[in-house]
């Protein structure tokens, strides 16, 4: 073969995946690039929180919550089940805590904290924290990028300039309801004048964790080209030796002497491969991973023999979609306690604070019913509008005049002008709503037992008896569609505990490794917790990579 460039170890994406797989290459004596297709290099985790959810970690420890072998393991086998085998479970037990150690200490820039009291998601499963094991990025200056920070990938969240990390926010949201929110408002409020007094440049969740592999992948020596699309993988004798890339408008072959790391994305922005693989009805539109993510290298690999699986899963996130704009993922929206969400004949059909992923799979079952989900309605008062942050939007702040204008955002002043709105039938819509609102007072919801579970309370209000429910009765109601959008899809290559990529045999595709959401995950089915999507990608990345140094990739 003609090579146009060398290195021992090549990688494709550059999220948290693949900037992990780079680094960790440079640090363990192996040379790297990491190739971006799109002009922007951080992927979806840059759009991410940023939370990293590994059991047993350094930070856990530090922090003292106790966490044992014994507990995560029973977590796990209650959550994710046998729908992975064992040896990947255990792989990400015993890996996960090394790989975050590993890059705390030969790092100066990968650093994360604690999130108290953010909860598992299933805390009343055999294992489960309802204190949590997610840990997350601390804030990072940009202006340690230099020239570099101009091609990250931002998010952009609607926060008017406000830097802060989840838990910042999970304060500052009740900041019209208790003492703690008021007084996050100010530290928040601090680190803004910060800014723009100094020129400091912070950045938190999914930036900060990108920003920090990025500049740590840079002092190792790493290199990452933008532009550079994934094209085919260069196969010799059943091993992958190399990629074929376009770059410039031009075809590269370039040489892998140890491996090659997928660590892309998956197939959210591929309509095509949606309506093959996934639930129907299904939309790009819907999705709020990174565009890049089209599945690439879904057809070369299955050309190499590689068995693919969970296609049909995407990493549930509920979405609001306003007109012209991108999916707003809702997430602490829903743990408002004056809101319900009903499908086209007005009825509750979940817990509305159930975690993202699990009330997309709900969506999708009552659809299959014939009681038509997509889209649901999120419907909120007068109160809990003046009262929460929504959407972006501060407690007491109107919603976008276009909103209301165009009519995406439904309002009236009686159930029976939303109802004529929205196209709920309106004897319907009033008996649900009555019967919600006892349970509101009663401080029980006999229906759907939301506020049951610890990780509902997470987004609640404390001051309430169940800080998940009050009653939904000040005008003016709104009524918001929304729709079983995803943070990426859970279905790829099936990998084994060493990261490599199996063929349709079982055997290994030798020179072939892949981790993120290219790759089946290794949470199948579930979602354990937040951070349970970047938490794996790191550490299977990391384990691809080390495998490769310790085994030449044979």
């Amino acid at each position: 073969m003609d090579w146009d460039a060398s290195y021992d170890v090549l990688v494709v994406g550059s999220g948290a995946a693949g900037l992990t797989a780079g680094l960790t290459a440079q640090l363990k004596g192996m040379s790297s690039l990491v190739l971006e297709k799109t002009e922007l290099y951080g992927g979806s985790t840059a759009l991410s929180g940023g939370a990293v959810w590994i059991p047993m970690n350094q930070y856990l420890e530090e922090a003292n919550v106790g966490d044992s072998t014994e507990e995560a393991r029973a977590y796990l086998d209650a959550t994710v089940g046998d729908r992975v085998p064992s040896e990947l479970k255990e792989a990400y037990l015993n890996r996960g805590p090394e790989m975050l150690r590993y890059l705390h200490e030969r790092t100066k820039h990968i650093r994360f904290e604690y999130t108290p009291g953010y909860s598992d998601y299933y805390p009343e499963k055999p294992g489960g924290f309802s204190k949590g094991r997610s840990v997350e990025p601390v804030l990072f200056d940009l202006r340690q990028l230099g020239e570099e920070r101009k091609k990250m990938r931002r998010a952009n969240l609607p926060t008017y300039g406000m830097v802060m990390n989840s838990y910042e926010f999970h304060k500052l949201n009740m900041i019209k309801r208790v003492f703690a929110g008021k007084k996050m408002a100010l530290r928040v409020g601090m680190r803004l004048m910060r800014s723009v007094l100094t020129g400091y440049r912070p950045s938190a969740l999914g930036e900060a964790l990108v920003g920090s592999l990025r500049l740590s992948l840079g002092e190792a020596g790493g290199e990452l080209w933008l532009s550079t699309a994934f094209c085919d993988f260069v196969l010799e004798d059943g091993k992958v030796n190399g990629l074929v890339v376009e770059r410039e408008g031009k075809k590269m072959n370039i040489q892998a002497r140890r491996g090659v790391v997928l660590g892309a994305g998956g197939f959210s922005h591929n309509q095509v491969l949606r309506e093959k693989y996934l639930p129907a009805p299904t939309s790009t539109e819907w999705t709020s991973a990174a565009e890049g993510q089209t599945g690439d290298i879904i057809e070369a690999s299955l050309r190499a023999g590689a068995k693919l699986d969970l296609m049909d899963k995407v990493w549930g996130a509920p979405s609001a979609i306003p007109p012209g704009e991108k999916p707003f993922f809702l997430v602490a929206e829903r743990g408002i306690p004056n809101m319900i969400v009903v499908n086209s004949g007005a009825e509750r059909y979940l817990n509305e604070v159930a975690p993202y992923h699990e009330f997309v799979d709900r969506m999708y079952e009552n659809d299959k019913t014939g009681a038509h989900t997509i889209p649901s309605w999120l419907i909120l008062d007068k109160t809990s509008k003046s009262r929460y942050m929504f959407m972006g939007l501060l407690p007491g702040q109107s919603f976008p005049k276009r909103w209301v204008e165009s009519g995406y955002i439904k309002v009236g002043n009686s159930l029976v002008e939303i109802a004529e709105k929205t196209g709920l039938p309106v004897d319907n819509l009033t008996a649900t709503l009555d019967r919600f609102n006892r349970f509101a007072r009663e401080g029980k919801d006999e229906d759907f037992h939301r506020g049951d579970s610890a990780y509902d309370h997470y987004y609640g209000d404390p001051t309430l008896p169940n800080p998940n429910l009050a009653p939904i009765e000040k005008a003016p109601f709104y009524a918001i569609p929304i729709y079983p959008g995803d943070i990426g899809t859970k279905g790829g290559l099936t990998i084994d505990q060493h990261a490599r990529v199996l063929h349709e045999n079982g055997s290994p595709i030798i020179g072939l490794y892949a981790a993120g959401n290219c790759s089946a995950a290794v949470m199948g089915e579930s979602y354990p917790g937040p951070g349970a999507t970047i938490g794996p990608a790191m550490t299977f990345s990391y384990i691809a990579t080390d495998h490769m140094a310790t085994d030449r990739g044979e």
